[in-house]
């Protein structure tokens, strides 16, 4: 699903570059989960930019399901997001004057579902996440928990091919963390593609595949047992 062929990404400073990624070689199936880890400046944000198509490599190829993503234009980039890539942010990103019905609905109003069709298919996604009642309820009227659910059932409603969350229990006291972690390993027990972003090891340890990086490159690349979560 996700292949990257030495992969640099380089910014410049002034008059100086930054290497964020110095030829990343990685790949990802179908169905995997896999947790991204490493300390400040190390590259795990700009890997994750690149993973959700919010920007694309300096050089060095990367395929997402076989597009060349370093060769699409921005429209083209803001629709492979739209269809195949939900986002989960630690901040939930949810829009403050909108029930969860309606910021679930989002994405498929950018994708132009019809009204009833999308509204069915928001409620049920909600259903998925637990919040069939929470469905006109906006986010002050939620708990942490339920706007990061919410926000999980805006990233799935289009069904992508990949959920990319970043450090998504970072604003959650550690139950709750704990109680979206077990969602995400409900949705990867339904093949569900998961590419977590953390800094935290508990967190990590949910997921089956471990990157750490270090000064923009893949420092370790570890299995974890495949049994399953935790």
């Amino acid at each position: 699903m996700i292949t990257l062929r030495q992969v640099s990404k380089v910014y410049p400073m002034g008059a100086e570059n930054v290497h964020a990624l110095r030829q990343i070689d990685l790949e990802i199936s179908r169905g995997e989960y896999v947790a991204i880890m490493g300390p400040s400046g190390s590259g795990k944000s700009t890997l994750m930019n690149l993973l959700g198509c919010l920007d694309t490599p300096t050089s060095g190829v990367f395929e997402l399901n076989g597009v060349n993503v370093g060769e699409l234009d921005d429209n083209q980039l803001a629709d492979i997001r739209n269809r195949e890539i939900g986002f989960v942010f630690q901040t939930f990103n949810l829009l403050p004057r909108s029930n969860s019905l309606h910021n679930v609905e989002l994405p498929l109003i950018y994708a132009g579902v019809p009204a009833i069709e999308r509204r069915q298919i928001a409620l049920d996604t909600l259903a998925g996440v637990g919040l069939a009642d929470r469905a006109s309820h906006r986010p002050n009227e939620l708990s942490g928990g339920q706007r990061q659910r919410v926000a999980v059932a805006r990233a799935l409603v289009n069904r992508p091919s990949i959920l990319l969350a970043d450090e998504p229990t970072g604003n959650l006291d550690s139950k709750t963390g704990q109680e979206i972690m077990a969602l995400f390993d409900e949705l990867w027990r339904q093949g569900n593609t998961l590419i977590v972003v953390t800094h935290e090891e508990s967190i990590a340890r949910h997921a089956r595949r471990i990157l750490r990086l270090l000064d923009g490159r893949i420092a370790s690349d570890e299995s974890l047992d495949p049994a399953g979560p935790p």
